[in-house]
């Protein structure tokens, strides 16, 4: 039994009008879901204001409404609760109605553009073969100890994320490592949560479609830290320059990691191949299955995660030599004609760059090194010639395909890519808007010892076209087409 005035606990409320201590079924924010006795939350989107939506909640059974502004018509029997924020109404109150879970584990959140999904999932791997039951909330998937469930955001929404945190407070979670967006920050998603730490990746650009300017972007990032408590810990990447902006005004206990500069947390890459990289980790050197100096840097963070969590230095060393790559983080297999195909979720310029760049660092320059690559659609228009200029100067040949178009016409997304192309570049590319045809294309062009990178999607299983998300798997598709060129 949920009361309503227990639910509202750190609500910042401006205006009662109707009952506070009535019973109430479940709390929703999506007009279609409201069943008798729950309670709706008014949220104002981008698209569709939920304020709109009052009048039909009420006659669906709804009995109490949180909204940023009174109805004109106030429907006697129903209990309004006007906020300043219905966002961050929403996130205090699906803490309350579950009990607040974030506070009976440890919650880690992972912050910046690139490595959040290979740290928080790379960080539940060694947790759960040190011993510990795990929790994960990811862009790939949410995972309750052993139990698995889909993600449809990177952060999702509060009532979502109580939810689940609540779901591993009743399998007996002992740690949940968790995603964090700078959407989610910026709509409030993760108020109300307790953080036993931040970890800070590292910013480029991405995401300008959504934040008007990169320095919006950052202190968006920011305020995620500003926010974790005495009791946490920040932890930043040293060779970011944004890392120290990050600890300015934070409350946690402050430490950093860096390859490049001294550090809390070191890191020296002794030898990197395609089988992996040795690593010095403080005065320790290690072996590791993961490839290219972006890894490094995402396993110094784990390293210092799991440091400041209490696994003793030894056995997190053990433990980081037997982690296994993440779906869609440079994922690469290898075809009976010696051909490499790599796929990564690369889809902003600096993940691309370092993808590239740990490429040619391996690779002896005796083969070619084949790049398939698109931009998505409805997303920051911005970064599609920069992405364009990278591809093709730091491949032998590049072919510029469809990733996720949505609603956007391919070829105009294509143009805007090789836009970017600098002149002497522009003969080694190709455009072919089929991407299952384009990387049909690039495995037809390799010859032996040849390399294939195929950016963008990675981990996703689906291409999303005017609304509709087709089946698709970047990786599955490479490996066919090159095991049909043994036939």
């Amino acid at each position: 039994m949920r009361i309503l005035k227990d639910i509202l606990y750190k609500v910042g409320i401006q205006k009662v009008v109707g009952d506070t201590a009535i019973v109430i079924d479940k709390i929703a924010f999506d007009s279609r879901e409201i069943n008798a006795k729950d309670v709706f939350v008014a949220i104002g989107g981008t698209v569709v204001d939920g304020h709109q939506y009052i009048e039909q909640v009420i006659s669906k059974g709804a009995i109490a409404i949180v909204c940023e502004s009174l109805p004109e018509n106030i429907v006697e029997g129903i209990t309004y609760i006007q906020v300043l924020d219905t966002k961050e109404a929403l996130a205090f109150m699906a803490s309350n109605y579950y009990n607040e879970p974030s506070a009976k584990l440890k919650l880690v959140g992972i912050t910046g553009t690139n490595g959040k999904t290979t740290i928080a999932t790379l960080l539940y791997q060694l947790f759960q073969k040190a011993g510990y039951k795990v929790g994960l909330l990811s862009t790939v998937k949410i995972m309750v100890d052993t139990q698995e469930y889909k993600a449809t955001h990177t952060t999702p929404d509060s009532l979502k994320i109580n939810y689940y945190l609540n779901e591993m407070i009743e399998e007996g979670v002992d740690y949940c490592f968790m995603e964090v967006s700078s959407h989610g920050i910026h709509q409030k998603r993760t108020e109300g949560l307790v953080f036993e730490g931040g970890v800070f990746t590292n910013l480029s650009h991405d995401h300008l479609d959504y934040h008007e300017t990169f320095k919006e972007y950052r202190d968006v990032k920011k305020v995620f830290f500003d926010q974790l408590p005495k009791h946490a810990f920040a932890l930043t990447n040293k060779d970011d320059k944004n890392g120290s902006v990050m600890l300015q005004n934070t409350k946690a206990k402050k430490h950093e990691y860096a390859l490049k500069s001294y550090a809390d947390y070191r890191g020296q890459i002794l030898e990197n191949s395609l089988q992996g990289l040795l690593l010095r980790l403080n005065d320790n050197e290690v072996w590791v299955k993961l490839i290219g100096s972006f890894n490094a840097y995402n396993l110094l963070a784990i390293f210092g995660t799991a440091n400041l969590l209490g696994l003793e230095t030894l056995e997190t060393l053990q433990l980081l030599s037997n982690l296994e790559s993440v779906s869609g983080r440079f994922q690469y297999t290898i075809s009976d004609q010696k051909i490499t195909a790599i796929v990564d979720y690369a889809h902003t310029p600096d993940a691309l760059k370092n993808v590239l760049e740990t490429i040619n660092d391996i690779r002896t320059k005796n083969e070619t090194l084949i790049t398939v690559v698109g931009c998505g659609g409805d997303r920051d228009k911005t970064k599609r010639p920069i992405m364009g200029n990278i591809a093709a100067k730091f491949s032998d040949k590049t072919i510029f395909t469809s990733d996720n178009p949505r609603t956007e016409v391919p070829e105009k997304i294509i143009e805007d890519i090789e836009n970017g192309v600098a002149g002497e570049d522009y003969k080694k590319t190709l455009a072919i808007t089929d991407r299952k045809q384009a990387i049909k294309t690039a495995c037809q062009l390799a010859q032996e010892n040849d390399i294939i990178l195929i950016a963008g999607k990675g981990h996703e299983t689906y291409q999303e076209v005017n609304g509709i998300r087709n089946d698709f798997n970047d990786f599955e598709i490479v490996k066919n087409e090159l095991t049909k060129l043994n036939k």
